[in-house]
């Protein structure tokens, strides 16, 4: 049975298990989930995982959810290029110490920003608060100039002189405010210039590909089912609002 990866491109995690699949020639079958139409609530995907949310990996009997432990599944079942999650102690260190700190900085606060942009009042047909957008922004800031003070600093990547799984997973979450139609590199030519080097390293091609939906999406809102989003209208207002 062929590797199986269960994906939105919609979501930043799947975007870097994308990316890296097909970065490291990685064969797999991409299986589709459209989470905006709650497909992972349904019977066969609930058997892959009780999570419920994606990316999701199924290899022959074996099954695994979240995006940290499917990227190092894949780089140490595939022997992916050292540089990814270096070998080198302090180096993984530094790869291990982003990817620890991102869950509830750079990646809650850049969804969060997306929600109350574009979702929120486009789908959900919610009114935002300025007050609100306000003191979201003011955080998306707060870890912008983290990443780029703390782990950025002068070196090329985040590792040092390679791209490695931190860049990969930080690049998907900074990137998703800027679907809302929020520029966060205006002003930050260090940040900049770090995702033109990502963005390189990457492949132009593959990197448009693979972000395609989440920078089109003030436009695809418009054709979304606002109808679909009502089981999951309270719990994202709880979440965002």
């Amino acid at each position: 049975m062929a590797l199986e990866l269960y994906l939105d491109l919609f979501s930043q995690p799947c975007r870097s298990v994308y990316i890296f699949a097909k970065m490291n020639n990685i064969s797999f079958d991409f299986k589709k989930l459209s989470l905006m139409d709650g497909e992972q609530y349904g019977e066969e995907f609930g058997k892959i995982s009780l999570i419920r949310k994606v990316p999701a990996l199924r290899d022959g009997d074996f099954c695994l959810a979240e995006s940290i432990a499917i990227l190092l599944y894949l780089a140490e079942k595939y022997q992916t290029p050292d540089f990814w999650y270096p070998a080198d102690l302090q180096q993984r260190a530094r790869v291990n110490e982003y990817l620890s700190w991102q869950h509830m900085a750079i990646r809650f606060h850049g969804s969060k920003m997306f929600w109350l942009r574009l979702l929120i009042p486009k789908i959900l047909g919610v009114d935002v608060p300025q007050d609100k957008l306000d003191a979201a922004l003011e955080d998306l800031n707060g870890s912008l100039k983290l990443l780029e003070e703390k782990f950025i600093q002068d070196r090329p990547f985040i590792a040092g002189d390679h791209i490695s799984l931190a860049d990969l997973v930080a690049i998907v979450e900074v990137m998703q405010p800027v679907g809302s139609g929020l520029d966060v590199f205006e002003g930050r030519p260090k940040l900049s210039a770090w995702r033109d080097r990502v963005r390189a390293a990457i492949g132009k091609e593959l990197f448009d590909e693979a972000h395609q939906a989440i920078l089109g999406a003030q436009d695809s809102v418009t054709l979304m089912d606002a109808s679909k989003m009502e089981f999951f209208k309270p719990k994202i207002l709880k979440l965002f609002m």
